[in-house]
């Protein structure tokens, strides 16, 4: 069997990055391991996934640090999926998550773009019921 492990996305500092994945959005922190004295590995999740999570790479290079919060070229780069649209909607505007646009209904579920810390665009989405 085969799945997506992880999924980078490059920050400016680990601890600001932690903060706002496991304080705003709610996430849990899976792993936080020092490599060196610049690189940690470190990887986020939303509470209770069992599968993919977010590895939090620190910009090492200008090359890099030229690519955090625009990493998609504006696009939405990130689906968060949730079973409580509503609820995490209300959690997240509340805990200061910048959203984009009001929710939306679409044939494929209810959605609603939002920024992360950096500015990398994300869809907080409810699947429809499949019929």
């Amino acid at each position: 069997m085969r799945h997506l492990e992880l999924v980078t996305v490059v920050v400016r500092d680990y601890d600001e990055a932690i903060s706002f994945y496991v304080d705003t959005l709610g996430f849990q922190l899976r792993e936080d391991t020092r490599i060196d004295d610049e690189k940690r590995w470190v990887v986020v999740s939303p509470r209770g996934a069992r599968e993919t999570g977010v590895l939090l790479a620190k910009a090492a290079n200008d090359r890099q640090r030229s690519r955090v919060g625009d990493q998609t070229g504006g696009r939405v780069g990130i689906f968060l999926h949730t079973g409580d649209f509503e609820g995490d909607y209300a959690r997240m505007r509340y805990a200061g998550v910048s959203f984009l646009e009001e929710p939306r209904q679409e044939s494929y579920g209810k959605v609603a773009v939002f920024e992360d810390l950096y500015g990398n665009r994300w869809d907080l989405i409810q699947p429809a019921e499949a019929s």
